[in-house]
């Protein structure tokens, strides 16, 4: 309600839009919205399109390299999108999919309209059609109502799953909304130690994550320098920041990567092949 009626631009406007950036040199594009999968805008063709069309029309652009997208909702998943993840390469392999809790009652509560069931077979098509995907998500913790067993819940879903990253935050009251009069309250210690908990299993998992990659080749979009002289940063195709030493002239340029060492947030590692670039 705060940010209006939803709806979707032209897909000429986007296209064009698009068509600028790659001629100013852009290699990675990400389409933004809430709810970004939702998207309905017209297409070139005056039909309806949805956002899995406009991805393979992005993917026709000479030089463009990548695509992603956020953030989406469960709910809002078409075919389309899960099918553009099997057959277009420019797609990277990451999804931001917030879920919130593992607990349908909570879900139902928050009226989310999607059920842990449902979040579930959805990841499932997505790893069905790219082997490689990784995902990532959003969690709220302590929601009015919530028990012991609705945050053992959510809990078990963050094991069963595994999560490349993820946004966790307790619950706070917004003004204007429904939950904000809402009654069962959590007390903040409970939140503070549910949050605590859930964080640690979450950390464990980025960094599992990104450790497997130490050792091995990862391949580098670098777009920015950083304060240390001679260190650039980039982003792998699973969008972790990675650092490595370099000449500026890299940046903007997509590079092999030996990945050194591995943080929870960020690998960091040397440039195999600069010779040929």
């Amino acid at each position: 309600y705060t940010r209006g009626s939803e709806y979707s631009r032209d897909a000429a406007a986007i296209l064009k839009e698009a068509r600028q950036m790659v001629a100013n040199g852009t290699k990675d594009i990400t389409l933004l919205g809430q709810n970004v999968n939702a998207y309905h805008g017209t297409g070139t063709d005056g039909k309806t399109w949805g956002l899995g069309r406009l991805i393979r029309e992005l993917a026709e652009i000479e030089n463009l390299k990548r695509i992603r997208y956020s953030t989406s909702h469960p709910c809002d998943v078409q075919d389309d999108l899960i099918e553009a993840h099997r057959d277009v390469p420019q797609l990277m392999p990451h999804l931001h999919l917030p879920v919130q809790s593992g607990s349908n009652k909570i879900l139902k509560a928050m009226n989310r309209k999607h059920t842990i069931e449902d979040y579930i077979t959805t990841l499932e098509k997505f790893r069905t059609a790219q082997p490689d995907i990784q995902f990532s998500s959003d969690f709220i913790i302590g929601f009015p109502g919530e028990t012991d067993d609705d945050f053992e819940d959510t809990y078990n879903l963050v094991q069963k799953i595994g999560f490349a990253s993820a946004y966790s935050f307790k619950y706070s009251p917004r003004p204007g909304t429904p939950a904000a009069n809402m009654t069962h309250l959590i007390r903040e210690d409970i939140k503070d130690a549910r949050l605590q908990r859930l964080q640690s299993l979450l950390f464990e998992q980025a960094l599992s994550f990104n450790q497997s990659f130490i050792g091995h080749p990862v391949e580098v979009l670098f777009d920015t320098q950083q304060h240390k002289e001679g260190q650039l940063h980039g982003r792998t195709r699973y969008n972790t920041a990675v650092y490595a030493m370099g000449p500026s002239r890299l940046s903007g340029q997509i590079v092999d990567v030996i990945v050194e060492s591995a943080g929870q947030m960020a690998l960091h590692g040397a440039i195999r092949i600069e010779s040929d670039i």
